[in-house]
C-alpha cells in the first residue's frame, strides 16, 4: 500500500519546511489586495506562515511576506494581518 505524501510548505518567518496544514496561507489577489487565507483556496500568489505570532512579525520585519507576495506591504496592511492572526487563535483555529 502507497503511504500519501505530506505536501510540505517553508514559512517566511523562521524558514522552516512544515506540512500545510499547519501553517497559514498569506494571499495577494490579482487586484493586489493581501489578506489571511486560512482555508489556502484563494486565487492569487501566496505565501505561507507559521500560526505563531512571532513568525509573521519576522516575515514582516524582514520584509519576506513583500518578497515573496511581490508587492509592497503599507502599515495599515501589516497590522490587519496581524489582527486577522490573533482573531483566528481566539477562534481555536491556531
Amino acid at each position: 500500500m502507497k503511504t500519501k505524501k505530506i505536501p510540505l510548505r517553508m514559512c517566511v518567518g523562521c524558514r522552516e519546511m512544515k506540512e500545510k496544514k499547519s501553517l497559514i496561507r498569506v494571499v495577494r489577489s490579482p487586484e493586489g489586495e493581501v489578506s489571511l487565507d486560512p482555508g489556502g483556496k484563494k486565487p492569487g500568489r501566496g505565501a505561507y506562515v507559521c500560526r505563531e505570532g512571532e513568525c509573521l512579525a519576522r516575515a514582516l520585519k524582514q520584509h519576506q511576506l513583500e518578497r515573496q507576495l511581490q508587492v509592497s506591504l503599507t502599515v495599515e496592511v501589516m497590522d490587519a494581518l496581524g489582527a486577522e492572526l490573533a482573531a483566528l487563535k481566539e477562534a481555536g483555529h491556531g
